[in-house]
């Protein structure tokens, strides 16, 4: 499911306290029809701070080096933005080998593999590395459990970018495990010497049960040092296990090939909400899943700018649901630094960067 920033949004009135919401999935009727339905809006929601970040480094790459500046693969996992920044002048492509040589590529939030980084060398690319710092602990810890020699087991999605990179740091000794059922098949050398780690931005619930049966399997499994689904996507995950069941229909902005963004939309179904639907934006919402209606859940993924929640919700209010609720279960304070090759062109150009800063606030443009 969908994560989104923690901004109101203008003409909405939080709950003083969190709104109360009702403990199974409410009567549905008809108050969109008399213009008294309600949209719960989840806090947090959309932008985390790593795709803050790297939304950022594209921005001001942008604004040191002029266009273009190539990115491998898509910067964050939202249509949208990426759209917006390709206006700008950023050419996305897929491998670093469709970048002109000696030209300057950024890594994605989603991390890469060390291999990728060696072929970008090969070909005298000068990289700026907006990967997560998150993923790059993950990244940090495949390497450390390798070189002990355990076996690793990567919960996350197979195909998934972030997994490919992670995968890539240790390929030798890494299993990917993508669900519960595919435990049975993982094969170790030494039950005693078998660790797992996991996706950044997976359902917390399903990892659970995936190291659970992982466990059972493996009573002397290890648990990486610290917890690898990261602080937003847990946030965003509460956020929504909170209001869904007091909401008729959930509404989660956020792309297809956004993890989170999916994984919210089945934690509002696990959790109760009556129905629940992913848009990329307010154009693609139909007037028939509100049919019957009278209170609407709102969130969004970590890669989703608040503009189109924005959006939304005027989509919303203009079809009988005026009041609009903030219902915040967490307040976000975590930033992070830009790569700091990038910073230091920065500051010899006198443009230097002033993160760690608070996150960014709503605005017209597509990094709000």
């Amino acid at each position: 499911m969908n994560d989104t920033i923690t901004d109101r949004i203008g003409g909405s009135t939080p709950a003083p306290s969190g709104v109360p919401v009702s403990s199974g999935s409410p009567a549905l009727d008809s108050a969109a029809l008399d213009g008294s339905g309600r949209i719960l809006l989840a806090a947090p929601r959309g932008y985390c701070a790593g795709v803050d970040r790297a939304v950022d480094v594209v921005e001001k790459a942008l604004d040191l080096y002029g266009a273009p500046v190539y990115v491998r693969k898509e910067i964050v996992h939202n249509k949208y933005v990426v759209e917006s920044l390709s206006k700008r002048g950023a050419v996305f492509v897929q491998e670093v080998d469709e970048v002109p040589e000696g030209a300057r590529v950024v890594f994605s939030a989603h991390g890469v593999s060390p291999q990728v980084h060696e072929r970008a060398e090969a070909r005298g690319l000068a990289s700026i590395d907006a990967t997560c710092p998150l993923v790059t602990k993950v990244h940090r810890e495949a390497v450390r459990f390798a070189k002990e020699d355990y076996d690793i087991i990567l919960v996350g999605h197979q195909g998934h970018e972030e997994v490919e990179g992670t995968f890539g740091e240790a390929p030798a000794h890494i299993q990917v495990v993508g669900t519960p059922d595919e435990v049975d098949r993982v094969e170790v050398r030494d039950p005693s010497r078998v660790v797992w780690i996991s996706q950044t931005t997976l359902s917390v619930d399903e990892t659970r049960e995936t190291v659970e049966r992982l466990r059972r399997r493996f009573p002397e499994l290890i648990d990486p040092p610290s917890d690898d689904i990261c602080y937003a996507t847990q946030n965003r995950q509460v956020a929504v296990k909170t209001i869904a069941p007091g909401v008729d229909v959930m509404i989660v902005v956020g792309s297809a090939n956004s993890s989170n963004s999916v994984r919210l939309v089945e934690v509002a179904l696990e959790a109760g909400a009556g129905s629940a639907y992913r848009v990329d934006m307010a154009s693609e919402l139909q007037e028939s899943w509100f049919d019957g209606a009278s209170v609407v859940g709102l969130t969004s993924g970590a890669s989703v700018p608040e503009i189109l929640v924005r959006e939304v919700v005027q989509w919303l209010q203009a079809r009988g649901f005026p009041t609009v609720e903030e219902v915040r279960t967490e307040t976000e304070t975590t930033t992070f630094a830009l790569p700091r090759n990038l910073r230091s062109e920065l500051a010899a150009h006198g443009l230097a960067d002033g993160r760690p800063h608070a996150p960014r606030k709503a605005g017209p443009d597509h990094t709000s």
